[in-house]
């Protein structure tokens, strides 16, 4: 199929966009990437009036670290994130873990993180993590820019606090302290898949215990999940020691944590080829295990400090 007509803009300056999106009575969709969105115009399930190609406008492709957090411009690509060194510390282990899990390299080749956060798909491996991270959305609009934690901007597939005359410039995920192990895993039926289930996670711990917990979910419910009532479980608890491979003992706490998170923070829907008890499976077993990849993560960075001390 060919896309529905649609009028083309291509502004230099965030101010032309803003003006561009706010053209009363048109339907408009930013392009930065496109991985999606021109699949979906092709498919004609999206139908704008305007596409707005914001990829000339110079601001937006900056990847720089302030006041303790990491600002990912609008138009930096997914591959920026391969490389560990992409962000200080652990935050730049998590978004290499996470990255590798988005289609491939082709597609990490254009695709872009702020343009995950604009299309909002509950599958979506950056947002995620941003929902485990408390990251915050940067938008511009025609009053100004204002900003809102990723708790608060979504709302359901592809459903965002973002206005329809608002572009967003980046996103701004917080520094992890040093202490913090991190952990990304996901499950899907085929290479070529939407993950069914896909896990952020970061443990901060301190004297062997657990002082800080944060665990995002992905394709968990209709938008992504930060799973709270898990993490509670898991503040101040004695992290004990490691198992060996991904198998845990059910009286494990991070298996208890698991099935915590499954029961109680997500709420899946059916889709094709997993039901809901079976999404809630995945989550229990893909919880637990991520956890214990970020404790492992931990001890190693632990081991790697304490060898140079």
């Amino acid at each position: 199929m060919k896309p529905a007509p649609f009028d083309y803009v291509a502004p230099r300056t965030v101010a032309e966009a803003v003006d561009a999106l706010g053209d009363t009575g048109r339907k408009a969709q930013v392009l930065a990437g496109g991985q999606s969105l021109i699949l979906e115009m092709h498919l004609q399930r999206v139908r704008p009036d305007l596409v707005v190609d914001i990829n000339r406008i110079r601001e937006l492709g900056g990847l720089s670290v302030e006041d303790g957090e990491l600002r990912v411009g609008a138009l930096v690509r997914h591959a920026a994130f391969e490389s560990a060194e992409a962000a200080p510390g652990p935050l730049g282990t998590l978004l290499s873990r996470a990255v590798v899990n988005i289609a491939h390299p082709p597609i990490r080749s254009r695709g872009t993180m702020v343009g995950s956060f604009g299309w909002a798909h509950p599958a979506s491996e950056w947002c995620a993590v941003g929902a485990a991270l408390e990251s915050t959305v940067e938008m511009t609009g025609p009053d100004g820019t204002r900003s809102i934690a990723a708790g608060d901007y979504f709302l359901g597939p592809h459903r965002t606090e973002r206005r329809p005359d608002e572009l967003i410039t980046a996103v701004r995920l917080p520094l992890l302290h040093e202490d913090t192990g991190v952990g990304f895993l996901e499950h899907r039926r085929t290479e070529f898949c939407f993950a069914q289930v896909a896990v952020a996670v970061a443990l901060t711990v301190n004297a062997g215990a657990i002082s800080r917990a944060r665990i995002g979910l992905a394709n968990s419910a209709d938008h992504p999940v930060r799973a709270r009532t898990a993490e509670r479980l898991l503040v101040g608890a004695d992290i004990g020691p490691l198992t060996a491979g991904a198998r845990l003992h059910d009286d494990h706490l991070f298996a208890h944590a698991g099935r915590t998170a499954a029961q109680e923070d997500a709420a899946p829907v059916d889709e094709p080829y997993a039901d809901v008890e079976y999404k809630r499976q995945a989550v229990a077993v893909l919880v637990a295990r991520t956890l214990l990849e970020a404790a492992a993560d931990q001890r190693a960075r632990l081991a790697v400090r304490e060898g140079h001390q």
